[in-house]
């Protein structure tokens, strides 16, 4: 069974919203600090929200106001709600849980008209 399972990607048009999940098992969740990160083509991955075990969340400048990070203790999931998409967000997404060091396969996001 794969830890991290991503899912929600897709092709959507520039201001366009998008919703990501990641389903996580075989961790301890709830002590986890989870987060987001991006690949673009040619780029090193990034980091694009995090939100702590109690609930606390950051994100990149590049991405404040735009994505919003949740999760839920009780399902073992965590969501990335983007909105007002724009073409530069393009990259396979990657979930990431600290505790043991497991990332998710990635879901490829595509911004374009």
């Amino acid at each position: 069974q794969v830890p991290l399972v991503e899912s929600g990607g897709g092709l959507v048009q520039p201001g366009g919203s998008l919703r990501l999940s990641c389903a996580a098992s075989r961790i301890t969740f709830s002590l986890n600090h989870m987060a987001w990160y991006r690949q673009a083509p040619g780029k090193e991955r990034e980091l694009v929200a995090r939100i702590s075990s109690g609930g606390n969340t950051n994100y990149a400048d590049s991405v404040k106001g735009r994505f919003t990070i949740s999760r839920d203790n009780a399902k073992n999931t965590i969501n990335l709600q983007m909105n007002s998409l724009k073409p530069e967000d393009t990259a396979v997404y990657y979930c990431y849980a600290p505790l043991p060091n497991f990332w998710g396969q990635g879901t490829q996001v595509t911004v374009s008209s």
